[in-house]
């Protein structure tokens, strides 16, 4: 350890929480917070720096989901949705209904607003992307969930779909796709995944 990163972490003012932990609200209003900062459970995670194929992949899910997006349906990337007053995640990519998008100051959007949630796994959070969120999406009732594994050193995606079983709150896997994702929740969807080998 240099002597540089001692007087840096040094200066480091972490956020204390407080005694039942943070809101929604606190993760708006705190200061300084790193970017992407989640709230899960009323505790703010931190995101490691991304991976290249975590940018590529939601680079070529955005532009595929968007190309094909119905009139009434927004694409969005990397944006807090608000499941209740102590859970915010950001997944990677959400469609949402067009109504809830009301202008570019916008910075949350709630459970009820998005029909497909979508996380692609890193290192740093592959509990929380194949666990946690899940979960917590399906109680929120966000229809949809993709979570994207890279699987084998290709740098190709493999996307598992679950759809939410409305009785039991919870998602059932639905289909795992490599080369190619054909879809028809939470709209028609054909996106050719190995088109990430030209991005």
């Amino acid at each position: 350890m240099t002597a540089e990163s001692v007087e840096h972490r040094s200066r480091v003012q972490w956020p204390v929480p407080p005694q039942d932990g943070y809101t929604v609200d606190d993760l708006f209003t705190l200061p300084d917070l790193p970017p992407h900062t989640e709230l899960i459970d009323g505790s703010l995670i931190f995101v490691s720096p991304q991976r290249d194929f975590h940018s590529v992949v939601i680079d070529l899910l955005v532009t595929g989901l968007r190309s094909i997006a119905p009139t009434g349906l927004k694409v969005r990337r990397e944006m807090t949705i608000v499941l209740d007053q102590r859970n915010g995640p950001e997944p990677d990519v959400s469609v949402l209904r067009a109504e809830a998008v009301t202008g570019p100051a916008k910075t949350r959007y709630q459970a009820e607003d998005v029909l497909l949630a979508v996380e692609v796994v890193s290192p740093d959070s592959e509990s929380r992307d194949r666990t946690t969120k899940p979960q917590k999406y399906a109680a929120a009732g966000i229809p949809n969930f993709w979570r994207v594994e890279q699987v084998g050193t290709d740098g190709r995606p493999v996307i598992h779909v679950y759809e939410l079983d409305p009785l039991t709150k919870a998602y059932v896997h639905v289909g795992m796709h490599r080369d190619r994702i054909k879809v028809d929740q939470p709209y028609g969807i054909d996106i050719d995944l190995t088109a990430v080998d030209q991005l």
